[in-house]
This record gives structure tokens, C-alpha cells and sequence, in this order.
């Protein structure tokens, strides 16, 4: 089984030609461990090359709000009063620690997302 680094596009789209192949393999199988190992070497691949940025604070608490049928109503146990997620999702004011800690343990937001530093309109005054 010769197994080589991926350098570049070429051994990347090679490699992911020959997983596609492999893809049935059994588990534990000389074609499932080489699948095995394909995977891993593309993942990192993947993470040197293609790394996916984290969301905005904000456009991830609207997403989660959209894709779960929310309102801002639904925000406040977490945010605060009516206004205070106005201004909030506005970016009129940041998300304090305790809005972090309420949204993510309330609404399974990311914490590693909200923490993020992001522009509000108080910034540019």
C-alpha cells in the first residue's frame, strides 16, 4: 500500500478519485484501512487549504433564528428586553459574556462563534 503526501491539486483531486472508489470498502480491510488513511490525508489537506472562516457573531444568530422559525421575541430570555435585541441584532450594541453564555446554553449556539470579535455601528463613531 504506497500511500503519499497530497503536495498540491492534482494529488487532491487523485486522492479523492480513488476514495470515491474505495468508498463501499468493509471496515478493517486492507481497501478499508486504505480508505482510511485517504481520508485523513485529505482532511488535513482540506484544513491547510480550504479552512472555512467562523460566522459572524450576529449573521450566526440570525441564521440559527431562520432556520429554526424564531423571533426576536424568542431571543429576549437570553438577550435581554425587546430593545436590547434590537439593538443587539442591529449591531447597536455587543454581545456581553452573559448573552454568550445564555445563547449558547439556551439555543446550542456555538460559544467559539459568539466570542468572536465583530463590527458594530458604535465602532465606527
Amino acid at each position: 500500500m504506497e500511500i503519499k503526501p497530497i503536495k498540491n491539486e492534482v494529488d487532491y483531486e487523485t486522492t479523492l478519485k480513488e476514495i470515491e472508489l474505495l468508498f463501499d470498502a468493509a471496515p478493517d480491510t486492507p481497501e478499508g484501512d486504505r480508505l482510511e488513511v485517504l481520508t485523513t490525508l485529505v482532511e488535513a489537506y482540506e484544513e491547510r487549504h480550504y479552512s472555512i472562516p467562523m460566522p459572524d457573531p450576529i449573521e450566526a444568530i440570525l441564521y440559527h433564528m431562520e432556520s429554526r422559525g424564531l423571533t426576536r421575541r424568542d431571543l429576549e430570555p437570553y438577550i435581554g428586553s425587546r430593545a436590547r435585541v434590537s439593538e443587539v441584532l442591529n449591531r447597536k450594541r455587543q454581545l456581553t459574556m452573559e448573552m454568550i453564555r445564555n445563547l449558547h446554553k439556551g439555543l446550542g449556539i456555538p460559544a467559539e462563534v459568539l466570542i468572536q470579535p465583530y463590527h458594530t455601528f458604535r465602532d465606527a463613531a
